[in-house]
């Protein structure tokens, strides 16, 4: 599983880290964001793209896994 640490970044960062990571290859990737919208901007670019994805809150912020 990739992980991209976009915890404290501004957006479009974390989207921009994220869409790369994703076209990388089909592992699993794991997305660190710290804001709520950043996590749900994650969610909504993965399920645009056929993609399905769990989220787990941290103590500084939240995890989103995109399968």
């Amino acid at each position: 599983m990739r992980v991209v640490d976009a915890r404290g970044l501004s957006c479009p960062e974390p989207l921009m880290l994220t869409e790369e990571a994703l076209k990388s290859g089909k592992e699993s990737v794991k997305v660190l964001v710290t804001e709520p919208h950043q996590k749900m901007n994650i969610e909504k670019y993965a399920k645009d793209h056929g993609r399905k994805t769990t989220v787990e809150e941290t103590e500084d912020g939240f995890a989103v896994v995109i399968e």
